[in-house]
C-alpha cells in the first residue's frame, strides 16, 4: 500500500499549491512554537521548524509520508516571521520597501520514521511603498499571517517587480523541490 501524504500545516496557501500541482494529500497541522534559537541562521530556523512540524505529525502517522514546511523572510540579516500585530506588520513592510530580500522555505519529509530536509531560497525585490499604502494594505488583513507581512500572490504583487528563483517558494512551498523529494522517497504524488 502506498502511504498517504500528510501536510503538517494549516496554511491555505500550501494546500492550494499542492492541489494546483495535482498532489493528493491530507492536512494535519502541527502546533509547535516557532521561536528562533539565539544565533540561529534563517536557513537553519526554517529547516528546523519544518523538521519539528513534520516529526510532530509523523509520530502520530507512522505509516504515512509527512511533509512539514516553514517560511521566513530575511532582509539585511534580520529574520522576519509572521507579524504579531499591525504595528509589527508596518515595521516589516518599511524594512522591505525599496530593497531586495530573501524568502527561505525549509521543508522536511518524514517517511518510515526517517526525515529528509532541504530548503529553497528566492530573492525578491520590493518597490518603495508609502506609509499610506502600508496602512491601507494592513487594513485589508492580508499581511497578518504571512512571513514578512506580505502575500506575493495577493495585493502585495503590485510592489514586487522582480524575483529570482522559485515563485511557489515565496507563496509558501517550493513545489518543484517537494515534488522531487516525494519521488525520491516513493511517496504518492497523485
Amino acid at each position: 500500500m502506498i502511504p498517504m501524504l500528510v501536510l503538517a500545516s494549516a496554511s491555505p496557501r500550501r494546500q492550494e499549491l499542492l492541489r494546483n500541482a495535482g498532489i493528493s494529500f491530507e492536512v494535519q497541522p502541527a502546533n509547535i512554537p516557532e521561536d528562533p534559537h539565539h544565533g540561529e541562521s534563517a536557513k537553519a530556523l526554517a529547516e528546523r521548524l519544518a523538521h519539528e512540524k513534520a516529526q510532530a505529525v509523523a509520530s502520530q502517522r507512522p505509516d504515512d509520508c509527512v511533509l512539514g514546511a516553514d517560511t521566513v523572510v530575511v532582509v539585511n540579516g534580520q529574520i522576519l516571521g509572521k507579524p504579531t500585530d499591525a504595528a509589527d506588520a508596518a515595521r516589516m513592510l518599511r524594512l522591505l520597501a525599496g530593497r531586495q530580500h530573501q524568502v527561505i522555505t525549509g521543508v522536511c519529509l518524514v517517511v518510515d520514521g526517517k526525515p529528509s530536509s532541504a530548503s529553497e531560497t528566492t530573492l525578491v525585490t520590493m518597490s518603495e511603498i508609502t506609509d499610506k499604502e502600508i496602512a491601507s494594505y494592513i487594513a485589508t488583513g492580508e499581511p497578518m499571517d504571512k512571513a514578512g507581512a506580505y502575500a506575493i500572490q495577493g495585493i502585495a504583487s503590485r510592489w514586487i517587480p522582480r524575483i529570482e528563483g522559485d515563485y511557489s517558494n515565496v507563496v509558501g512551498l517550493p513545489v518543484p523541490l517537494v515534488f522531487r523529494m516525494l519521488h525520491e522517497r516513493d511517496c504518492a504524488v497523485s
